[in-house]
């Protein structure tokens, strides 16, 4: 029987490790006489021979379910072009010592390019190997799918992080700061920025302005916008995603340091919307950036995010028994209310390096707000709650113990 090679690549989740539970969980079970190994940091682990041998594991699997972080390690490493026969005779000569012939690879979009490009190597050059994309990624951006496991336990954290902060602000607005900005990720997408409409109700308003990269910003609506805010209810509190763009398209704040799939470094748009309101309106201001913390904040993730990063992990490892190959489990909704669920299958071809942003009909005329239509999508994907264990205060976020083998 072939054995099995599982990795996690990308930005990490606060339930990626529930992805590796349900295809840890799921081989071991219907492949009782294999063994599955995971990489230490994404691909790299592979090229650099460096595995953990998940046969060896001795603490429970469920421990997996309570934590954040990629337990195994993750990368950013992009491939080369399919013609390097060198690499990739590499790359599946460290699969043969271990006779790897399942290969899942748990990440975004430039993880499912390279779930892809080993697919189509492995047919390529003769290497008999089912290769299969676990999505992942808190920017919902993943085509295809209705949306990405990670996503749902952010958006939930920046809808409770804006609300609280809300009322923070409300609180001291009459003799103190009257605006509040945090930047949320999103580098092309505004899935996350959009969430804090989430902490709206009809009773009361929380985010006044969600700046989105699908809608050019303008700058003096911007302020006048704001300027209303704080005439009519004391104060204001926006959610700017990192890729906002000016009129001609450019990132509003960028850097010139790229990563290894030749994406910007984003960052620094939150100080710079706050030094905007400081020169141009003169109201007291803070700003924040939710940065690593929204996309690890276990201890309220969503139960439907974790619920259904468990089941694209074992429905990974379903396709590759049917012999798939080049294929992602992607997520299908029934309906919204009551909102259903269903896992189906999406090619590689249609969903690497491709990108989902938000639909027009989510996005207010005025473009500062989320319609209902956007709404009735975001909120079942927030819903339920499952705590992880604590003691003493604390989440114990023990996870599992790491055997790790040199090949």
């Amino acid at each position: 029987m072939k054995n099995a090679f599982y990795a996690q690549s990308g930005g990490v989740t606060s339930v990626i490790n529930c992805s590796a539970y349900g295809v840890i969980s799921k081989f071991k079970k219907d492949f009782s006489e294999s063994n599955i190994y995971a990489s230490k940091n994404g691909i790299v682990g592979l090229l650099e021979g460096e595995l953990y041998d998940l046969s060896k594991t001795s603490k429970p699997l469920e421990n997996l379910l309570d934590m954040p972080g990629g337990i195994f390690g993750s990368c950013r490493y992009k491939l080369p072009d399919l013609n390097d026969e060198a690499f990739y005779k590499k790359l599946f000569d460290q699969l043969e010592k271990l006779f790897i012939g399942y290969f899942f690879y748990n990440g975004g979009n430039d993880s499912a390019d390279t779930c892809l490009k080993v697919a189509k190597a492995a047919e390529k050059y003769g290497y008999d190997l089912k290769a299969i994309a676990v999505p992942k990624t808190i920017d919902n951006d993943l085509a295809v799918t209705d949306n990405c496991p990670g996503f749902g336990s952010v958006a939930k954290y920046v809808a409770i992080s804006a609300k609280e902060a809300s009322l923070d602000i409300k609180s001291m607005c009459k003799t103190s700061t009257k605006v509040f900005v945090l930047e949320v990720m999103g580098r092309h997408a505004g899935w996350i920025a959009a969430a804090g409409e989430l902490a709206n109700n009809t009773e009361q308003t929380f985010v006044h302005k969600i700046l989105l990269p699908e809608v050019s910003f303008d700058e003096e609506k911007f302020l006048s916008g704001v300027e209303k805010d704080v005439g009519e209810q004391g104060y204001s509190v926006i959610i700017a995603s990192e890729g906002l763009k000016n009129k001609n398209g450019e990132l509003y704040a960028s850097s010139t340091e790229t990563d290894s799939f030749g994406h910007s470094q984003l960052g620094g748009l939150a100080p710079k919307i706050a030094s905007l309101i400081t020169n141009k309106l003169g109201l007291k201001n803070h700003w924040s950036v939710a940065d690593y913390l929204q996309r690890s904040a276990r201890h309220i993730s969503s139960l439907t995010d974790i619920e259904q990063a468990v089941a694209v992990g074992k429905a990974a490892v379903k396709l590759a028994a049917q012999g798939k190959s080049g294929v992602m489990p992607i997520i299908k909704r029934v309906s919204d209310s009551p909102y259903a669920w269903t896992i189906s299958e999406g090619d590689l071809n249609e969903i690497a390096n491709e990108e989902k942003t938000l639909p027009k009909n989510f996005i207010s005329n005025d473009g500062f707000r989320i319609t209902k239509a956007g709404i009735d999508y975001l909120k079942p994907l927030i819903e339920g709650e499952s705590f992880p264990k604590f003691r003493n205060g604390i989440p114990i976020y023990e996870g599992i113990d790491l055997h790790l083998q040199k090949i």
